[in-house]
């Protein structure tokens, strides 16, 4: 779901990334300077990681495998300092959470670091391993979001080495379930929520959106919330369709409700879409999507579903939304019912002032590293993820994540040397925005 709507480049812009050091020395304090060397320094030791991270299947519904991941990402953090607690997610059937906290001057800014530790590979892929290609790697999760979580260790290493990190207050949440959700999110996102509330700023390590050549900012996700729309309609001869007695049947009283979505709901920064329709006599759509039915064509079809989504940039427009569905749904065509039902879903992080501020921060990182300003990403470019759910409670910026191709698909593609200028300028931001006075 992160990556759904991401642009995929073509691959010559994927082999001439964004230069990763200046050409130039920049105003980098000494510590910060510390930082880039230290980034470079560690490369080898990052991609061996990752190739360690990929090479164990954590598809979401491989419990023990995203369980393996989380503990070698404790490996990784406990020696750094961090206190580390497994959450345990055996209500909503998923394997678990890793959250680890690391301590700093107190009255100082909390920053909540989001990555996940699952990937939509499960055990029977063919997708499997590691690969690399010079500058360049292949593997499941590679990007999406192994990559990111490399970039966390990547950057808290190198805030060690220049003595930034022993000050700092950080919480890192690794879902292990963020390709597919365990359901409630009451309950499946709760630590998640909670450690919005507590922080300062939320950085999200999810993928880098490279566009039209330039790294970008990403202070916007959009929702993505599921929909199923069930019609029903008086059955009969065929012969008698839109008699006052026998009505539309269903499938015209769907067709209905799918072309008035059509005519009246589109609106600025909104998508709504339907992915599977069916009707008939006896008519399905199972929680995988799989749909059955079965009629005649001289019968008036009784039964007609479909499930689809919406996406929006703001809690306002879903609510406006919802209702504008909700309404054209409940003017039946005669002799029809139906009804909407809205599953949970992510909620959208909206543009606010305060991630507009976060990203103007990061742009005073990349001047400094001597590296261009990030625009603004628009957020039709960019699809859902875990930061959302805190979002409204924190300052938020997404997209911290190394630059990667084909995600969610065999030959999923991370640019390497993207994990370094990621790395840096996340451990400067992070150094910088930790010594700051939190406003809690």
């Amino acid at each position: 779901m992160t990556t759904f709507f991401r642009r995929t480049l073509i691959a010559a812009v994927l082999a001439a990334p964004v230069p990763a050091t200046p050409a130039v020395a920049q105003r980098l304090s000494p510590a910060e300077a510390v930082i880039s060397r230290t980034v470079d320094a560690d490369y080898e030791r990052s991609v061996a990681l990752l190739e360690k991270l990929v090479n164990q299947n954590s598809g979401t519904l491989n419990l023990d495998g995203v369980t393996r991941v989380g503990t070698m990402m404790r490996a990784e953090l406990e020696p750094l300092g961090f206190t580390v607690t497994w959450k345990p997610m055996d209500a909503v059937q998923r394997a678990g959470h890793l959250i680890a906290v690391h301590r700093g001057k107190p009255g100082t800014k909390t920053l909540l670091l989001i990555g996940h530790l699952d990937t939509v590979f499960e055990p029977g892929s063919p997708f499997q391993k590691f690969v690399r290609k010079g500058d360049l790697a292949e593997g499941p999760g590679a990007g999406d979001d192994k990559g990111g979580m490399v970039v966390i260790v990547s950057a808290l290493r190198a805030m060690q080495a220049a003595g930034t990190l022993k000050n700092a207050n950080i919480e890192v949440h690794l879902t292990g379930d963020e390709e597919k959700s365990g359901s409630p999110h009451r309950i499946a996102r709760a630590d998640l929520i909670a450690a919005g509330k507590r922080a300062d700023v939320a950085l999200d390590f999810e993928g880098l959106v490279i566009d039209s050549g330039r790294d970008m900012g990403s202070i916007a996700r959009r929702s993505a919330i599921d929909w199923r729309i069930t019609a029903s309609g008086r059955t009969g001869h065929s012969s008698g369709i839109f008699s006052a007695d026998m009505g539309d049947g269903a499938v015209y009283e769907l067709a209905r409700i799918l072309t008035t979505f059509r005519k009246e709901l589109p609106e600025p920064n909104l998508t709504f879409n339907t992915g599977v329709i069916a009707g008939g006599a006896r008519a399905s759509i199972d929680e995988s999507g799989t749909a059955a039915a079965a009629g005649k064509t001289n019968i008036i079809p009784a039964t007609a579903v479909a499930i689809g989504d919406i996406r929006t940039l703001t809690p306002e427009q879903t609510a406006r939304v919802k209702a504008k569905m909700a309404a054209i749904v409940a003017a039946h065509a005669p002799g029809t019912d139906a009804r909407i039902e809205f599953g949970e879903g992510y909620p959208p992080m909206a543009p606010t002032e305060g991630n507009k501020a976060l990203l103007a921060k990061l742009n005073g990182v990349n001047r400094d590293l001597g590296l261009a300003e990030m625009p603004a990403l628009d957020p039709l470019k960019r699809g859902a993820g875990d930061v959302s759910f805190v979002a409204a409670d924190v300052d938020s910026l997404a997209g911290l994540g190394p630059y990667s191709t084909g995600d969610h698909a065999p030959g999923e593609t991370v640019d390497l040397a993207s994990i370094r200028r990621q790395a840096k300028r996340a451990a400067i931001l992070m150094s910088r925005l930790s010594a700051e006075r939190s406003m809690r």
